[in-house]
């Protein structure tokens, strides 16, 4: 069973249905003990990094978040949800993370000749073959969104060029993060799901 984390902000609805397609049973939740008692968490997100904060932290899911994931407990960050797992947000002002990940969110450059947000689909690379996610390589998977991570090389997995390298699977451990939406990113959306679905069923997450 996997918890989708519910705070009134994602695309919960498809991402249940992917999940569903990949025969994984999900619940969406905002209860501690549910949280707890679930193979994985899944944080979604769409919006604003303050407001997605503000919301976790009115659920009283801040530390339930942190605990879980250091006790080494899968976390999937989807979107604004592995934005929200890094140390801060420039996003309308600065803005603390849940720290899960070393680095900050940042704006994507307005000045490279590229459309902000970026909205559509890119092309990955990926930074670390011995990755379970390898299948992202050279791949296209589907993005909204106008900030994006500035964290160290050890923990991008995989990028896209977007005026700037923008991290598009990032992990630390049993943290991982996707900033694309795989839930609308067709069959390879779908694979890199079920290459997490696979890590936490091996309870395998030494790539890094």
């Amino acid at each position: 069973m996997f918890a989708i984390v519910d705070y009134d902000t994602g695309n919960t609805r498809n991402l249940k249905k992917a999940f569903d397609y990949l025969q994984v049973s999900t619940i969406l939740t905002a209860d501690p003990q549910q949280l707890a008692a679930a193979d994985a968490v899944i944080l979604p997100g769409v919006g604003a990094f303050a407001a997605a904060m503000a919301a976790l932290k009115e659920r009283q899911l801040v530390g339930v978040l942190q605990a879980l994931a250091r006790s080494g407990k899968p976390v999937l960050g989807i979107c604004l949800g592995m934005q929200l797992l890094f140390e801060s947000s420039s996003e309308y002002g600065e803005h603390a993370g849940l720290g899960l990940l070393s680095g900050r969110v940042s704006d994507l450059p307005t000045d490279l000749n590229v459309k902000v947000p970026q909205m559509g689909w890119n092309q990955n690379e990926l930074r670390r073959p011995d990755s379970p996610f390898a299948s992202i390589d050279a791949a296209y998977t589907y993005f909204v969104h106008s900030y994006y991570a500035v964290c160290p090389a050890t923990e991008i997995v995989a990028t896209v060029q977007h005026g700037v390298q923008v991290p598009s699977i990032v992990q630390h451990q049993n943290v991982i993060g996707m900033q694309f939406h795989p839930e609308k990113s067709g069959r390879v959306g779908l694979q890199q799901l079920a290459a997490f679905k696979e890590m936490v069923s091996a309870n395998d997450f030494s790539s890094n």
